[in-house]
């Protein structure tokens, strides 16, 4: 029997996060490179120093095109080239956040269902073996009802971070940047988020866009959350510095995200379960307990899985439905923390 051949992958954008993507094909045996799309000089500089195919631009008539595109340039440009590849009939992962609007989002939405054309969104650490066992225990009910969610997001970006203008202004600070992949497993896990009230402050570094926020949420099986976010705080607390995933970060071991439940409680990534014995009470012991799981780049996670849509059909694991109602919740708390007032979400 004959092995099917590779995916062939193009990967739009080669900045930090569009070079990782590469990194990844390049080692997933189920893909190849196809070409990078990027008309910045020193994109054409690296294809050409790594003997890589390169556009400057998408090409919808390539006789050669790609089987799939990963989309990874600026937000703002997102919509433009998910909608060209598309209209071309290439399935399209595009990174977090779908999009810079709510209205661009649900553009790319409705002309990908319309098209049949699968579009995934890069929120990864749903490709984390860590989320999908944490969320198979809330699903088996090893925590009994929700009832409450807290979780941090503090961690100090270095000075030099913010030398980008654009890093400096509305819309790029952790709300958007950040929050956005804690909204997104927070309703992976728990459920669909039906009101937020939110504030937030930029008087650590005094430029205008936000260096810190606190959200509380309601749930539509009645549970509460909150989440406090900074990226000026130097701390052990956050995704990024407790789950190992991309070695850029110093690990920690600690936890950063704590899910309550009528049953017992859970931190993740630490999947660790607390509960009393032998009864449920304050007054009893609290034995813990926690599963360890082998490390999972889950970028390269999300490579694979990719490749399976395109080959057999697999339904995207985080398809462009569940990218934008993440964004429309990070869009009411955006609201929240300028208007003072709680938001409600249909």
């Amino acid at each position: 029997m004959m092995s099917e051949s590779p995916v062939r992958l193009a990967v739009m954008g080669a900045g930090l996060i569009g070079r990782r993507h590469i990194e990844h094909i390049l080692a997933e045996p189920s893909a190849v490179l196809h070409s990078i799309i990027d008309p910045a000089p020193e994109a054409r500089a690296l294809a050409a120093e790594r003997g890589w195919r390169w556009q400057a631009g998408f090409d919808s008539s390539d006789p050669e095109k790609a089987d799939g595109l990963i989309v990874a340039t600026p937000n703002a440009m997102h919509v433009a080239h998910g909608l060209a590849a598309i209209e071309a009939g290439i399935p399209v992962l595009i990174e977090k956040p779908l999009a810079d609007t709510l209205s661009g989002a649900e553009q790319l939405v409705v002309a990908a269902e319309k098209a049949g054309v699968p579009l995934a969104v890069g929120h990864h650490r749903r490709h984390n073996p860590i989320i999908t066992r944490a969320r198979a225990k809330i699903a088996a009910g090893e925590l009994g009802p929700i009832v409450a969610v807290h979780g941090f997001f503090w961690i100090a970006k270095p000075d030099d971070y913010f030398n980008v203008s654009w890093r400096r202004e509305p819309g790029a600070g952790p709300i958007l940047i950040n929050l956005i992949h804690e909204i997104d497993l927070i309703r992976h896990l728990c459920g669909e988020i039906t009101e937020v009230w939110a504030i937030s402050a930029n008087q650590q570094r005094g430029f205008a866009v936000e260096d810190s926020a606190a959200v509380m949420m309601r749930f539509a099986k009645g549970a509460l959350g909150t989440f406090t976010l900074s990226d000026a705080i130097p701390s052990p607390w956050s995704w990024e510095l407790t789950s190992a995933e991309n070695p850029a970060y110093p690990a920690t071991g600690e936890a950063y995200l704590m899910i309550g439940g009528r049953d017992a409680s859970l931190s993740l990534p630490r999947l660790e379960i607390w509960r009393h014995k032998p009864k449920k009470s304050w007054w009893q012991p609290m034995v813990g307990e926690r599963e360890s799981l082998p490390p999972v780049d889950p970028l390269r996670a999300q490579i694979a899985q990719f490749c399976r849509v395109i080959r057999h059909g697999e339904p995207p694991l985080v398809p462009g439905r569940e990218g934008l109602e993440s964004l429309r919740v990070i869009e009411a708390i955006r609201q929240a923390a300028a208007t003072g007032q709680s938001v409600r979400l249909a």
